[in-house]
């Protein structure tokens, strides 16, 4: 499980087939999970400056490979005990986006991000969403789209500050939505009580 906060940016030294190799200063054990832009990977070999991962094909499949280069986000998987900050990541990635357009507002920026219609019951106003790894919120929702403000530091310090129109991104929505739509969807067959309802809200 991650946070979604970014806790370096590391370099890509070269991607190939299924494997990343990264120099960052982190320095991960053999077999931890790390999220690098996003994305819930395991360390299969340490280096001297750095580590590699390993993708699969299904991985392969679901994000923006184009970005996996230059830099990258990584943030290691919590440890038990660690400090709460953002909110809960599982480093699944759900679908791309794309970026559609950034506003300078003076001090943040108005991001409105293109997704499959598919995805925005997923995407709840004021609920928190992942992008490339980063635990935002979600500002408003549109008919296919959704809008972030990000402030000064965040583009500054992570991708955000290098993304332009037509930018895909890697999203994760919520776990509790994901969820709560599983369980609806599956309990579309029957009609729901008043029972079933207090039970689902229980969950949560």
């Amino acid at each position: 499980m991650f946070t979604g906060l970014i806790r370096e940016m590391a370099q890509v030294k070269s991607f190939g087939g299924n494997r990343l190799s990264l120099k960052a200063a982190h320095k991960p054990k053999l077999g931890d999970s790390i999220a690098i832009n996003g994305t819930c990977l395991s360390v299969v070999s340490i280096e001297s400056d750095g580590f590699s991962v390993e993708l699969s094909p299904e991985t392969l499949k679901h994000i923006a490979t184009e970005k996996l280069s230059g830099s990258v986000h990584i943030e290691p998987a919590m440890m038990m005990g660690d400090r709460f900050e953002g909110h809960i990541v599982q480093g699944h990635i759900d679908t791309i986006g794309t970026i559609r357009s950034i506003t300078d507002n003076g001090n943040s920026y108005d991001v409105i991000v293109d997704v499959d219609s598919e995805f925005i019951p997923l995407i709840p106003p004021k609920g928190s969403i992942t992008i490339d790894g980063i635990s935002l919120t979600v500002n408003e929702v549109m008919g296919g789209a959704f809008r972030l403000t990000i402030i000064p530091i965040t583009m500054r310090e992570t991708l955000f500050g290098t993304y332009k129109k037509g930018t895909r991104v890697n999203i994760e929505t919520d776990v509790f939505a994901r969820y709560m739509r599983h369980i609806l969807t599956s309990s579309a067959k029957k009609d729901l009580s008043w029972n079933d309802i207090d039970h689902i809200s229980a969950l949560y």
